[in-house]
């Protein structure tokens, strides 16, 4: 009986021993074959029938042996191709939480070094030239935007005519370099943490001008998130041991630059996606190019004079030119925060960034902080969450719904057009 012929009829059952069964053989072969279980048997059912079909593979119990073998070897499989499936996602969601903390904390690191080195440059080394200081960073950042994107091609450069650089590019930088300035002035006359709250008003005065100038609409909760925001910052002004009206006044200003500055962002810069990189690609060269008359005709001589009675000049021209480059990373490490992490923890993490500021500069310089200017602070500080949060719930309402003016709608829009969160350290 050749192996396509059919079975005999169940009254004339063939004659044969075991040993001689063509059926028994292939089913004793196919049972003892690893080839063929991870061949065959692995294909779809319809080559599988085919396949059997081919072989003579008729029903015995040795072929009925064999697909329970195969089934339950099939079973196996999927229930460990699953369990390989939700072990990569597990390893994908701890990536993707290690690389969230990763970018906040090399976040804070550069923030918090900027800030700490700043400080030093006006205390410890006594380079009380805010303007070169702001000029440096700019011009560090100008080389490091362009390494960045032309050199290293890690970045790929928004495209802006000549005609916008000008119209919209250059009334921008303007008033990023007025903010910038602004912040190193504080920083020159009041401590890191009373410095850092003040910037903490910043959200205020941005609703208050969008209201007040541009007549925009601003829900219920936003108006209450500020007030403990404004209530912390007046707590703190009143209780500051370190105070100085100059510092005080230039750290108000500053916040309310960074509001303008953030107001017409949205019609100067619209069309334009600029990511932190691009950002400073285009307005680090115009600030440069802004402050660097001013900073040769009001401070030059006594920078000249600080070269000639400061003893240890190369390293403090080391530090004055590192805090420029870390100024430059605190912008790339900006856009890698935003893009490692959601809009709540963005928010939440700036405003433990300045937590973690404030405590490191108490740390090193050890100015006197009382204990209700540091209940202040912390009220300031909550105060910020708690806007972000309500920003952050008004975004998520259905389309129809009264906005709040700048929610961020998506990822692309959380951007910063000018960084708001180095304003003070560039």
């Amino acid at each position: 009986m050749g192996l396509l012929d059919p079975p005999p009829p169940p009254s004339l059952p063939p004659l044969r021993t075991p040993s001689h069964s063509p059926s028994l053989l292939l089913s004793l072969s196919l049972s003892l074959s690893p080839s063929f279980c991870g061949a065959a048997f692995d294909r779809s059912i319809e080559e599988r029938r085919a396949a059997g079909i081919r072989l003579g593979f008729f029903p015995s119990p040795f072929s009925s042996l064999l697909f329970f073998f195969w089934a339950r070897r099939r079973r196996r499989r999927r229930r460990k191709g699953l369990g390989a499936a939700t072990m990569e996602d597990g390893v994908l969601c701890q990536w993707s939480v290690f690389r969230s903390l990763l970018a906040i904390v090399q976040w804070w690191g550069f923030n918090v070094t900027v800030i700490i080195m700043n400080k030093w440059i006006f205390q410890k080394l006594d380079f009380k030239f805010p303007l070169t200081v702001s000029c440096v960073h700019f011009i560090c950042s100008s080389i490091g935007a362009y390494m960045v994107i032309k050199v290293l091609k890690l970045k790929p450069l928004i495209v802006v005519d000549t005609e916008d650089r000008w119209r919209r590019i250059f009334p921008m930088s303007f008033v990023f370099c007025i903010n910038i300035v602004l912040g190193n002035v504080s920083l020159r006359y009041i401590p890191v943490s009373f410095m850092q709250t003040i910037k903490s008003f910043t959200p205020a005065t941005t609703v208050v001008l969008q209201w007040l100038v541009w007549r925009k609409y601003f829900d219920w909760r936003i108006w209450a998130s500020l007030v403990p925001i404004v209530g912390g910052i007046l707590l703190t002004s009143i209780t500051e041991l370190s105070f100085n009206m100059l510092g005080f006044c230039a750290a108000l200003f500053g916040c309310l630059a960074t509001s303008t500055k953030t107001i017409l962002a949205e019609s100067l810069l619209h069309g334009y996606k600029f990511d932190s990189i691009n950002t400073v690609y285009y307005m680090a060269p115009f600030a440069t190019m802004i402050l660097a008359v001013p900073a040769i005709l009001l401070e030059g001589p006594g920078v000249l004079l600080w070269f000639q009675t400061h003893t240890t000049i190369i390293p403090a021209l080391i530090i004055i030119f590192s805090s420029g480059v870390l100024a430059f990373c605190l912008n790339f490490s900006i856009f890698y925060v935003i893009h490692s992490t959601t809009a709540v923890t963005f928010n939440v993490a700036g405003n433990l960034k300045v937590a973690v500021a404030v405590m490191v500069s108490w740390l090193i310089f050890r100015n006197p902080i009382a204990g209700l200017n540091a209940v202040g602070c912390a009220i300031t500080l909550l105060g910020c969450t708690f806007y972000g949060y309500v920003r952050h719930m008004l975004s998520q309402q259905p389309p129809g719904t009264p906005r709040t003016p700048r929610t961020p709608r998506n990822r692309m829009e959380l951007l910063p057009l000018v960084n708001d969160k180095v304003d003070d350290k560039v």
